[in-house]
């Protein structure tokens, strides 16, 4: 028969063990880094196409997993707010948004967007020649992302009523066939997705981020448990992230040519595309907090969003 003594020591053996056994697999877990990729002209898929974040991360024992590609930063940030991706890309506006939303994000990259990487584009022969022709129009835009700050800002920058422009809520995918088929007037829109309408779909532009005043930037971020609970993980990613903006803004061409192949778009788009969204990449700091902020008190006075988040408390400082 067993004593209490022995089976006490039995039992403390047992879960030695199992601790034991479970602990590699525990370590293992927390050395992944989960993150999301868009199909879009950002530091994140430089980095994935040339393999350096896994390289770079692999030195220390840590592990990439890709997720995507997603067509826009909504449903990567849908992603992220399900726990299924640690980081990922989206612009200041779909931050916002998400923000609004309660998405549980901080934002810890900042790169302002170049004018040429986003507009409103209509088609060469629709007689539209402004932004104020637009009054009575069907505008695609993606609801509560950058297609719809640039009407909504263009409109504004104009002097044009808002409610005398119907918004098509499209995603990008979608847009794309109802503008060339003529079911939409006009498409606020970003890259590659504004350069595609240019070049293949015999668009125009008629107004780009500098003409409509556009304070939108692309974003990096990450889940605010990530952030906080694997810091030095973070920092690792931007630092190989700073690393792969400096390569893209002095190889403008080459950096192109990367993002139109993973983009699947033709080649001869590389050149536009590389010039308009190889742009540097930094930590956030107060400045574009202040301007996020200010985009953001725009937001809800337009009723883009319900109620102005708190956008200091969804960002995060890194060196």
């Amino acid at each position: 028969m067993i004593t209490k003594r022995q089976f006490f020591i039995a039992m403390a053996m047992a879960m030695t063990a199992a601790i034991a056994t479970l602990a590699p697999a525990a370590q293992a877990a927390d050395q992944v880094v989960r993150i999301g990729w868009l199909r879009g002209p950002n530091d994140i898929t430089l980095a994935k196409s040339r393999g350096t974040l896994e390289k770079a991360l692999a030195d220390k024992g840590i592990k990439v997993e890709w997720a995507g590609p997603f067509p826009a930063a909504a449903p990567a940030f849908e992603a992220l707010n399900a726990g299924s991706i640690d980081i990922t890309a989206g612009s200041s506006t779909s931050a916002i948004a998400a923000l609004a939303a309660k998405v549980p994000l901080v934002v810890f990259a900042y790169q302002k967007m170049a004018p040429g990487s986003e507009g409103i584009v209509v088609k060469k022969d629709s007689g539209i020649t402004s932004i104020k022709d637009l009054a009575g129009k069907k505008v695609a835009v993606n609801r509560g992302g950058t297609g719809e700050y640039l009407l909504m800002q263009g409109l504004e920058t104009n002097g044009i009523d808002p409610k005398s422009v119907e918004r098509i809520y499209l995603s990008p995918s979608d847009s794309g066939p109802s503008f060339t088929q003529g079911h939409v007037d006009a498409w606020a829109t970003w890259d590659p997705f504004l350069t595609i309408a240019e070049k293949a779909y015999d668009g125009k532009v008629v107004a780009d981020g500098g003409a409509i005043k556009s304070d939108n930037a692309v974003v990096l971020v990450a889940s605010k448990e990530f952030a906080q609970s694997k810091a030095d993980q973070l920092q690792l990613v931007f630092d190989v992230i700073k690393s792969e903006n400096a390569w893209a803004v002095a190889h403008k061409a080459e950096a192109g040519a990367i993002w139109v192949k993973e983009m699947n778009v033709p080649a001869d788009l590389a050149g536009k595309i590389g010039e308009n969204n190889a742009a540097p990449t930094t930590a956030v700091t107060q400045a574009d907090v202040a301007q996020i902020g200010k985009v953001a008190e725009w937001y809800a006075k337009s009723g883009i969003i319900p109620a102005l988040p708190d956008i200091a408390s969804g960002v995060v400082s890194l060196k």
